[in-house]
Formats: C-alpha cells, structure tokens, sequence
C-alpha cells in the first residue's frame, strides 16, 4: 500500500500545470503559448543556419533537424516548453565527420548518438545530475549568458551604422512593453517594429546568413557500409555527440524547473533527446539537444509553460522557411540581436556577482563558479565547462573533509591498569584518513589501547587499510587495540575488509 502511494506521489510530482488540456480551454494561456512559439521560431532560424556551417553542412540540415527536433520533443520530452534543436555544442562535436567522411556518415553518426542517448538514459544518465553543486550551476548560467551576447557581437561589428540604433529601439521596447502588457510576448513586438522600422534601410537581413530550403525534408537512409569499421569511425563522434546533448539538455531542464519552480522527468527527457535525434537524422537533420538561449526566450521572455509552445515552435519554424522563406529572409539581424542580447541579460545571475554575495560565499565555491565561467567560455562548450566545474568542486570538497577529523587522546585509569583512549570525530575517507596513522602516540602509549569511532564514519577501504595499519603498529610495539563505537554500516565494512589491506 505504502509503495503504491510513493509511486502516485512521484508521478505527481512531474504533471504540468498548466496542462495542454487547460491551455487548450484557456484563450488566455493558448494566445501566449502560440505567439511563444512564433517568436522562438523566429529566433531559430539564423542560429540553425549558423550552425549548419559550423558543423560544414547546407543550411537545410540545420533547419530540418530544429523542426524534427522540436516537434518530436514536444511529444517525448520530460520538461515542457523547452525548446529542442540544432545546437553549437553538437554541431562542433560532429563537424568532422562531415568534413572527413561525407554527409552519408555524418547521418549515420546522428542516428548513433540517438540511440546511445536512449541507452544512457534507460541506465539512469540523468541521475548524474544530482553531483552536479549550485556553484557550477551558477557558473553554466553565467557562462551561457556571456556566450549568448559574445555570440551577437560578429552581428554588431563592422555593419552599417543604423543597425545599432534598431538594436537599441528592440531593446526599449522588449523593456517597456512588459509593463504596459503582457497579453503579446515582448520580444515579438519588437521583432515586428523593428522589422517595419528597417523596411527601406539596408541591413544585414536573415536571409544574409544563407539561403532557406524551398521543400519539406525527406526521408534520408544513410549509405553507409554496415562493418565495423564503419562503427569505428563514427562511435567516437557519436558518444561524444550524445554525452555533450544529455548534458546541455539535462542542465537546461534543471534551469527551466528552477525559473518556473516546477519538477521534470529527466529520464524522460534522456530517451526524447535519443528519440528526437534519431528522427532527426532519418530526415535529413544534423541533430541536436536542448537550446538554452530559445529555451529562456520560451519560458522566460514569452511565459509559455506547456508543450504547445514547443510543438508550434517547430511547426511555425517549417512554414516560415518553405512557405514563408521571402519574407522571414528580409527581417533584419537587428531584431534577432536584440532579442538575445535581453535573454543574455536575462538569463546572467546578477545576484552571484554582487559584493555582499561574494563576502558571504564560501571562496570555495566562488572559485568554482568563476573557473566554470572561465572554461566554459575559453572552450565555448557548455559540457567540458560543467566536467572541469564538477571536478574542482569535488577536489575541494575532499581537500576541505580531509582537514574536518578530530583525534583526540586521553589516559585512563581502570583498575590498576593504564588504558590510552582515543576519540575519533569526522568523516574517515581516502583523503583523511592518509593522515590518520599518524595521529597516534605507539611508542608511548600503555600496553591497552581503545580508539572510539562513535562519532566517526568509515566510508571507503583507504581507510580499513589505515585502520589495519594502526593495529599492525601497535602490535609491533607489543601493545594490544580495540576498536569500539562504531555504527553497523562501518562494523560490517570494517569486517569485510579488515586484514589484508594494512600490512597484516
């Protein structure tokens, strides 16, 4: 009865509100997902064809696999109205397989990392994100925020000079109209006035960024040889792919659970992402995972909540390119600059630089966020900026418990005999219990020895084989020791491991 209740509660916890349902039977709540979902997919089209030549494909490959990509997530994914398409991180992954090997592999290294991805995800992947500490959190956030403006800059230099006065008017207006109303998302207002303003100037345009299919994608079968040599070159590429997008996806719905102070399916999430990627590349698409600055344009900037926002992303994404291609190619960079310059702003945790958040945090954990940032940054990947991260903070949380044990000694008398007592306090593990050994007095103790663990923790063999090796000390000194106090979880440990690992 008890495991039926936890197991409601659980499902419980990752409903939506509101529903697709509510959203459906609510003017209100429909009108703000449609319109979120017009203006990420306006938003989706310079950043697809940008990575399609990053990663050394035509635009198309970028366009299709956004729309796949997003349509097939509004169904499969764990975290409603993130937004799922071609991304940077992945694009540089896979881009030597296009250029290498051809397009042929380059599909089939897509179809492989979605189905790694489902794999990773049925072995519990996403539970991985529970090591990940808010420091490095804090350092994704930033860093992805300086890389979203870095990423408008080549927008904002060397152009003609009124394209700095359209930014600024997108700017105001993404300001001042959220005041004024939010019935229609900000950023699509100032899309369309900007685009009106800048009818008969010219500025780089979307169109600029490279040429938009004319036709609905295809059902693509790579030709490829099914040996193993063709597995030998397209596994790396592909575990690589599936590693960086589970990742980037994962920590993107960890930030949008935190933005809408709601719960998601990561699993869930894991095998979409695998899913997603799969039909992506039996399309034609080069794949990707969740896009964090599209995201926060959703969820953040338009307020959509559901899965609605998601799917009309992607259908409007389609319809804009084939059937509406003239007219999205005249809408000026200018528009889509400022929208991501506000979500940078946006998106950045002031409140982790301010000078009283600073005096207070632990220097620990400010040096984690700023060599995150710092990574993350150098490299322009969001995945080996999060592994540095989690690594220095595991480095300093094992150097900071290795300096929290306490022995202390005291000599008693019971009897007529002198017994040395010692009471060890903290948490015994490989790195603090290195030093344990030395923390004893063996030639000057009585011949009766008891080390108190009450207050102390054995968490790994390092320390069993210390433990063996104070025994093996004293024994040597013709001294007898006895353990005492310890919990049931480390008498069994202790038991199972003790006589062969400190110099028995």
């Amino acid at each position: 009865m008890t495991t039926n209740t936890t197991t409601a509660d659980d499902r419980s916890r990752y409903l939506p509100d509101p529903s697709v349902a509510t959203a459906l039977k609510t003017p209100r709540l429909l009108v703000r997902e449609v319109l979120a979902g017009l203006v990420v997919a306006l938003a989706l089209i310079p950043e697809a064809i940008s990575f399609s030549i990053i990663a050394g494909v035509d635009p198309k490959f970028g366009l299709f696999s956004s729309f796949i990509m997003a349509v097939t997530i509004a169904f499969v994914g764990g975290r409603p109205a993130m937004i799922t398409a071609a991304t940077g991180a992945v694009a540089l992954v896979i881009a030597p397989v296009a250029r290498e090997y051809g397009i042929d592999y380059f599909i089939a290294t897509v179809l492989l990392a979605g189905v790694l991805q489902i794999v990773l995800a049925v072995f519990g992947a996403a539970k991985l994100m529970r090591f990940i500490p808010r420091s490095v959190m804090v350092g994704f956030v930033n860093a992805l925020a300086i890389l979203i403006f870095s990423a408008q800059l080549p927008q904002l230099i060397d152009v003609p000079w009124m394209v700095y006065p359209l930014v600024a008017v997108g700017l105001v207006i993404m300001i001042v109209m959220p005041k004024i109303t939010k019935v229609v998302p900000a950023p699509l207002i100032s899309i369309i006035i900007v685009a009106v303003v800048a009818f008969a100037i010219n500025v780089p345009t979307v169109g600029d960024q490279g040429e938009l299919p004319r036709s609905l994608p295809e059902l693509f079968i790579p030709g490829v040889p099914l040996t193993w040599e063709t597995l030998t070159i397209i596994a790396p590429y592909s575990l690589a792919m599936a590693l960086v997008g589970l990742m980037e996806s994962l920590m993107t719905a960890k930030l949008v659970d935190d933005v809408t102070d709601t719960h998601s399916n990561k699993t869930r999430e894991g095998w979409g992402q695998g899913v997603a990627n799969i039909l992506s590349g039996f399309f034609g698409g080069m794949g990707g995972c969740a896009m964090i600055g599209q995201t926060m344009i959703n969820v953040r900037a338009s307020g959509a909540r559901t899965r609605i926002s998601t799917f009309l992303a992607g259908l409007f994404l389609l319809i804009l390119v084939v059937a509406l291609g003239d007219v999205v190619s005249d809408i000026p960079m200018a528009a889509l600059v400022a929208v991501m310059i506000m979500v940078s702003v946006g998106t950045f945790d002031w409140h982790s630089i301010r000078l009283a958040t600073l005096k207070r945090m632990p220097k620990s954990e400010t040096a984690v966020m700023v060599i995150t940032v710092a990574v993350v940054v150098a490299t322009h990947n969001l995945a080996i900026g999060v592994v540095v991260g989690v690594f220095v903070a595991s480095v300093m949380f094992v150097r900071r418990v290795a300096h929290l044990i306490d022995v202390r000694r005291e000599i008693q008398v019971q009897g007529d005999q002198k017994v040395a007592h010692y009471a060890v306090e903290g948490q015994l593990l490989f790195a603090s219990s290195n030093d344990l050994t030395t923390l004893f007095e063996y030639a000057d103790d009585p011949d009766r020895v008891v080390i108190d663990f009450t207050k102390s923790h054995i968490w790994d063999a390092s320390t069993v084989a210390a433990l063996d090796t104070i025994e093996t000390k004293y024994e040597q000194h013709g001294k007898s020791v006895e353990f005492v106090g310890m919990n049931d979880f480390t008498t069994a440990f202790h038991a199972r491991l003790t006589g062969g690992l400190g110099g028995h």
